[in-house]
């Protein structure tokens, strides 16, 4: 069993490494990322996801919470370090506006060709998309939606920043991710997989209901401002759109992706009425 450790200082190490873990170039070092708050962290020991260390804030032990206190014995349970934290050393270092008082770190989980590609189904490509909270909530349609994984284009925000990881609300521990360094890497991969590469823009003449979703489709969700790269139009196998008011220019990538995942969804399973995955 393990103990609880005080830290009542900033210059601790482990205060300095937490830091340390918010720039992307010391996440890719250490192939470790930031958790926070009490449901996260909670997910985290039920997926299995390599945590590997918990900072609590002193008054929210203090409070003696019952959550707080089964959290803490299952993470002892489980032999992860826990330190107890001082208020005003722990304020310092969360990113959240109203902490909920639990940080952790956790060591990115490593997936293999085979986690993608393994069985027939879908999977969602990300095109160097910017915005944090679209990229989080994408990754969690996905997973919700059942589809086998993500690939991830260069150029994408980091997946395990903070703000991705909140927004994906637990789906990062659990949701196959491959990372591809260019277009043609991602087209070859899937061409070779037998995926179709459905291609969203509003620049073509197919609505993403006229088109077949169902099975081994890659659907392409690109960049905030400028779109789908050229290469991923002129190698897809299709492209879809969704009907919108000719005064409206674009949706948002995230509420745009959750359309098309779901009428995929709605034509696997022919569901009509209401059902479940």
């Amino acid at each position: 069993m393990c103990k609880v450790k005080d830290i009542s200082s900033p210059a601790n190490a482990v205060i300095k490494r937490v830091n340390k873990l918010k720039r992307k170039k010391d996440r890719d070092i250490e192939s470790c990322y930031l958790i926070e708050g009490f449901n996260l962290t909670v997910e985290a020991l039920k997926t299995d996801s390599n945590l590997e260390t918990v900072l609590l804030k002193e008054s929210l032990v203090e409070d003696n919470n019952e959550g707080v206190r089964k959290l803490i014995d299952e993470l002892k349970h489980k032999e992860i370090d826990i330190y107890v934290v001082a208020d005003n050393v722990f304020d310092r270092i969360t990113d959240t506006i109203t902490p909920q008082g639990i940080l952790a770190v956790v060591r990115k989980r490593i997936w293999n060709y085979n986690n993608l590609f393994a069985k027939c189904g879908n999977l969602i490509v990300l095109d160097r998309l910017q915005d944090p909270g679209n990229v989080g909530t994408i990754l969690r349609t996905a997973d919700a939606a059942g589809y086998q994984g993500a690939i991830i284009l260069k150029g994408t925000v980091d997946v395990y920043s903070m703000k991705v990881v909140r927004a994906a609300a637990g789906s990062i521990f659990r949701f196959p991710l491959h990372f591809a360094e260019t277009t043609m890497e991602a087209i070859e991969l899937l061409k070779k997989n037998n995926k179709l590469i459905v291609a969203t823009t509003p620049y073509c003449e197919q609505y993403y209901f006229e088109n077949d979703l169902a099975k081994d489709i890659a659907l392409v969700i690109g960049n905030e401002g400028s779109g789908i790269s050229d290469e991923f139009l002129n190698f897809s196998d299709a492209m879809v759109k969704i009907p919108m008011n000719n005064q409206v220019e674009s949706l948002n990538a995230a509420v745009a992706s959750a359309i098309i995942i779901y009428e995929s969804v709605r034509q696997k399973y022919n569901i009509k009425d209401g059902g479940t995955i």
